[in-house]
């Protein structure tokens, strides 16, 4: 499965700590940047945050049931490989982050199992990393 590289860009209420959630946290190199947005490599993709002065830390507004949890919504992420989900994982919680939805396994057992794990950045928009043990024959089963 060949994809393309998406772009996503999202305010953040501090550049400071989106430099340091991206930047140092997950480990994203910083690519071009302004005194008021930051191009991250996202496992490939370019996410960039905006500053928005008027945002202040929030929580999604909105959350859907799944698999038993509560999933934010709107959120973002990306589907690693399983090796580099649990090394992301462990990487979070050895950092003591506060997971919306802490890693597991989704819908054991069943069509479209997964390793997933929610978390918000410092400005409280909601991330997904997930991760599939088939990623090709899994992704889009029905």
């Amino acid at each position: 499965m060949k994809s393309t590289p998406f772009h996503l860009a999202i305010p953040v209420h501090d550049i400071a700590a989106a430099r340091g959630f991206y930047g140092e946290l997950l480990g994203c190199p910083e690519g071009r940047s302004a005194e008021h947005w930051v191009d991250f490599n996202l496992y490939g993709h370019q996410l960039v945050v905006h500053l928005d002065t008027n945002l202040s830390p929030r929580p999604p507004v909105h959350r859907n049931p799944v698999d038993g949890h509560e999933v934010p919504v709107p959120h973002f992420g990306v589907v690693l490989e399983m090796a580099d989900w649990h090394v992301l994982a462990e990487r979070m919680e050895t950092a003591g982050i506060e997971f919306v939805i802490a890693p597991y396994v989704r819908f054991a057992g069943q069509v479209g199992e997964q390793a997933t794990m929610f978390l918000l950045d410092p400005s409280g928009n909601a991330l997904e990393f997930k991760a599939f043990a088939d990623i090709e024959g899994q992704l889009f089963a029905r």
